[in-house]
């Protein structure tokens, strides 16, 4: 089954919520299978913060042949993020304006913004209705703004381990990972290598908000008793150092920034009276064991989106459980989709 790799050019100009405005942007997606003849079968999967849109690599337990989002049957389509550095617009692209890299004066798109500009790339697929929009973390806030801003556009959501306003203590998670950005000497410096090992640090502390106290005693105990040289050490390092052969730092910095100003409320009366738009059927998914989304924040979008049901599932991986329990989500979909 095809699996195409595109870009849509964005002509013109997205007014941001931010007051500033970006025109004619590029936005790198992935479509996998076909769109039927009744335009029915339309998968949209939302990709977490520092993903790109080819779920088959990040999500491979839920997207490919013989996998629940399997291309023979639905049309599937991922768009990269605008502000990461997988394709579309972001810090280390050039600036229409200038004609210079952005850079750090890229001019970040809540998750609102870039719902508006995905509905561009929707019509221009031929998209009329969407069946199932799904995403977790950072991917369910972008689904939850897209439909606020499109009540009727889905037919099914399915937000995991996301929330309707990004809490505090995320935001507090978000601005030290940024300090240690900031704090590296390379940050002054007005190229796009900056800040990177700010960044490998900045990670290290992603990492713990998106795992727990179970999640290190059970993978990185050290059975050898050490003195030092610690498993947990060693892992925080590795970690980082990966995302650096990866990532960007000033798109980290960007997309942290986008993460906390998600906010369903804002420009509206409350968040509740926006969440109560929602004309999709939802079924919103928690994890047990998430300290960064915890189940309290899905508790809340299921009493406000009219007929939602919340599913929580027990994981050991916390947050990132939304991209390891394969199985459980698929149960889960499998009942939604057949109810």
């Amino acid at each position: 089954m095809s699996k195409n790799k595109g870009t849509y050019h964005f002509s013109g100009t997205l007014e941001l919520e931010s007051g500033r405005s970006i025109r004619d942007f590029d936005l790198a997606y992935t479509t996998w299978g076909y769109l039927n003849e009744a335009k029915d079968n339309v998968v949209w999967i939302f990709h977490a913060m520092t993903a790109n849109s080819d779920p088959a690599e990040w999500w491979p337990g839920m997207v490919g042949d013989g996998k629940f989002f399997d291309p023979t049957r639905y049309f599937i389509i991922c768009v990269n993020m605008p502000g990461g550095c997988y394709g579309s617009v972001g810090p280390l692209h050039i600036n229409p304006e200038s004609g210079a890299l952005y850079l750090k004066d890229f001019p970040f798109f809540t998750p609102r913004d870039m719902a508006k500009a995905y509905d561009a790339l929707r019509i221009h697929l031929g998209v009329e209705k969407i069946y199932l929009g799904i995403g977790g973390s950072m991917g369910g806030q972008q689904l939850l703004a897209w439909a606020t801003n499109q009540p009727a556009l889905f037919k099914f959501i399915v937000p995991i381990a996301a929330n309707a306003v990004h809490s505090p203590w995320g935001k507090a998670f978000n601005a030290s990972q940024r300090f240690c950005i900031e704090k590296d000497p390379s940050w002054v410096l007005n190229e796009a290598e900056a800040g990177m090992e700010g960044m490998k640090i900045a990670r290290s502390i992603a990492l713990i908000s998106y795992r727990n106290y179970e999640t290190y005693q059970k993978t990185q105990e050290d059975s050898n008793h050490a003195i030092e040289n610690t498993r947990s050490e060693s892992y925080q390092r590795y970690q980082g150092e990966k995302l650096a052969k990866r990532f960007n730092a000033i798109s980290y910095h960007m997309l942290t920034r986008s993460m906390d100003s998600h906010d369903l409320g804002r420009g509206s009366e409350s968040v509740e009276k926006t969440l109560g738009t929602i004309q999709s059927t939802c079924l919103v998914i928690g994890i047990t064991s998430d300290i960064l989304y915890p189940i309290s924040e899905q508790k809340f979008i299921k009493d406000h989106i009219p007929g939602a049901e919340l599913a929580v599932i027990e994981s050991l991986y916390g947050h990132d459980g939304f991209l390891l329990e394969d199985e459980k989500i698929t149960t889960l979909l499998k009942k939604l989709t057949t109810q």
